[in-house]
């Protein structure tokens, strides 16, 4: 989800399309997040790991 964000939010600027700016920085955003708490071992929506 981290790699589709910056992927999004590269050819968002690249193109000068703003709603894949805005959707590659929500992306990135979630990603992170989820990220972060799968590596402190908190389960999200029931499952311990995201891949």
């Amino acid at each position: 989800m981290i790699v589709l964000g910056i992927i999004l939010l590269i050819l968002g600027y690249v193109l000068s399309i703003s709603i894949l700016t805005t959707i590659g920085i929500i992306l990135l955003v979630i990603g992170a997040v989820l990220w972060i708490l799968g590596a402190v071992g908190r389960p999200v929506g029931g499952r311990k790991y995201w891949y």
